[in-house]
């Protein structure tokens, strides 16, 4: 089954405009939703929309509106909203480029869409802008109306193709100011900074699947549900042991140990296979020298 586009539209640069599809890159499929039920009867719990003054209402009978007073509202139209946007809804509108490190993963807000070319015409400008951001390391940024709400974008190039993010604006996450002012001046030893430095080479990660890494709670939610649904009895995974606290340089010393011993310790396998190298090369070198003393010495006796 092919994916369903979520949305269609265009990249607009300047005076370039490049029709384009978007897919929504999460996949929604794989969770797992519970429903709320009457603990007495196990019937689905509804939720009505209703009116304290005239009961239940219908869709067509509700309107938005802001508390500006304490029960006091301003209604908002949508016809309303519809003229607070100053770009088309078919379009995302870039206003340039900067450097990929220059946003920070703090203002991603969750939503993602992998963009395709729309029709052939798409192709050549969709190629050409792709790989022109590829090579300079670089990641677009505009506005694009989304679910009726303009929304802040960062369009980047992901293998061979365009990826759109929805971002925060600024005002919308906390200053990390406000978090790194409540730090106290530490002083590091070095000993202590030379352990951790060792943990830290020890616990890379060499080969890195993110494919490998499921939703643990899924599964166990799945597991569950279905040993519930075959009657069987639910037993209680035992409580993990709490960590105990120790001094900072006998838990690094631990900590290195126990990583270099589940993984060996990587830097020094590098210095071996280095050395063994360096040995291979040696005996290379050796062997090629005593071929080369046989030949001239078998020469001279013929020559003799």
């Amino acid at each position: 089954m092919a994916p369903r586009t979520s949305w269609k539209g265009f990249l607009k640069l300047s005076l370039v405009s490049v029709p384009v599809r978007a897919f929504t890159a999460h996949a929604t499929t794989e969770t797992i939703r519970l429903n709320q039920l009457h603990d007495e009867c196990h019937s689905r719990v509804r939720y009505k929309k209703v009116c304290p003054a005239h009961g239940e209402l219908s869709s067509d009978d509700i309107v938005s509106g802001y508390e500006y007073g304490k029960d006091q509202y301003v209604v908002i139209q949508q016809d309303e909203l519809a003229k607070l946007r100053v770009t088309s809804d078919r379009s995302v509108s870039l206003e340039g480029f900067v450097e990929a490190d220059e946003i920070d993963a703090r203002y991603h807000a969750g939503k993602t869409y992998y963009l395709l070319p729309d029709g052939v015409a798409g192709n050549k400008p969709y190629a050409l802008l792709r790989e022109g951001m590829a090579e300079r390391g670089l990641v677009a940024i505009g506005w694009v109306v989304l679910s009726g709400k303009e929304q802040f974008v960062q369009v980047r190039p992901r293998e061979s193709l365009l990826v759109m993010t929805v971002l925060h604006v600024a005002k919308q996450v906390k200053p990390i100011e406000d978090f790194t002012s409540e730090l106290e001046d530490t002083s590091l030893e070095k000993d202590e900074l030379k352990l951790t430095r060792t943990l830290i080479d020890a616990s890379i990660i060499e080969d890195f699947d993110y494919a490998e890494y499921k939703d643990r709670y899924a599964e166990q939610l799945a597991e569950l549900i279905q040993l519930k649904v075959d009657g069987k009895e639910i037993v209680e995974a035992p409580d993990l042991e709490e960590p105990k606290i120790l001094n900072l340089m006998d838990a690094l010393k631990k900590s290195v140990a126990a990583a270099q011993a589940a993984g060996g310790d990587k830097p020094a396998a590098k210095k071996k296979s280095a050395s063994a190298k360096k040995k291979t090369g040696k005996k290379k070198m050796a062997a090629s020298k005593t071929k080369k003393t046989a030949k001239t010495s078998a020469k001279k006796k013929k020559t003799g």
